[in-house]
């Protein structure tokens, strides 16, 4: 094939965003999830960020045996119960497809993560203030078109995760994530299944896992 099509093959197109297929991370990682936020407005379909998930497939796999041979995840809750606490890396990257102020961005996820925390009973004062960080952090960043935020998340809990955004013309910046309980729950806002907050992403999270664990 030309090259065209070799890198064709290597990404995956969403919205016209390529998404590498494989990422190095301390393991090679996987892309096995992609989809947008989105809004409707007066039927209008709004898509405010094009979202890729990847992660350390082979390490995810031991941990979801007791899904082998199932093909209907999409409403498992506890299939994704399992994908979030694996202990295997994680990359969760998100490119803007529409420009807001990156402090909208930290609100949204700020509220969506607090009322997560406040419902599993674990909104103290040490994840308050972790959380207030990381909300802290998108308030200065402007989100245009092509920006990404990256979320890393380790495969050992001794490793802080870690998000970094990405914008033309100016440095890298990081915030790491000091609190188990916020970095589960932000990663529970992108990989939660029914309450995720882009229902394309999780039924193609969905989508793989049934292919992988049904292939013989």
């Amino acid at each position: 094939g030309s090259e065209q099509e070799k890198k064709a093959a290597a990404t995956v197109e969403v919205e016209g965003i390529p998404f590498p297929r494989e990422i190095a991370g301390a393991k090679t990682l996987s892309l096995v999830g992609h989809g947008v936020t989105d809004i409707e407005i007066h039927f209008l379909q709004i898509k405010f960020n094009a979202i890729g998930v990847y992660l350390d497939v082979d390490g995810a796999m031991e941990h979801l045996q007791g899904w082998k041979g199932k093909s209907q995840l999409m409403e498992d809750e506890a299939f994704f119960d399992a994908l979030v606490s694996a202990p295997v890396e994680k990359v969760l990257r998100v490119v803007v497809i529409k420009e807001i102020k990156g402090s909208q961005y930290g609100v949204q996820l700020e509220s969506s993560v607090r009322d997560r925390l406040v419902a599993a009973d674990k909104y103290e004062d040490d994840e308050e203030e972790a959380l207030e960080k990381v909300s802290d952090f998108f308030q200065s960043k402007y989100f245009r078109p092509g920006s990404v935020v990256t979320f890393h998340f380790p495969a050992t809990v001794t490793a802080a995760p870690e998000i970094s955004f990405v914008t033309e013309g100016k440095e890298e910046a990081k915030v790491a994530v000091e609190n188990a309980a916020v970095a589960e729950m932000i990663q529970r806002w992108y990989l939660g299944g029914d309450s995720a907050v882009s229902q394309t992403t999780v039924r193609s999270i969905a989508d793989s896992f049934a292919a992988m664990l049904t292939s013989p």
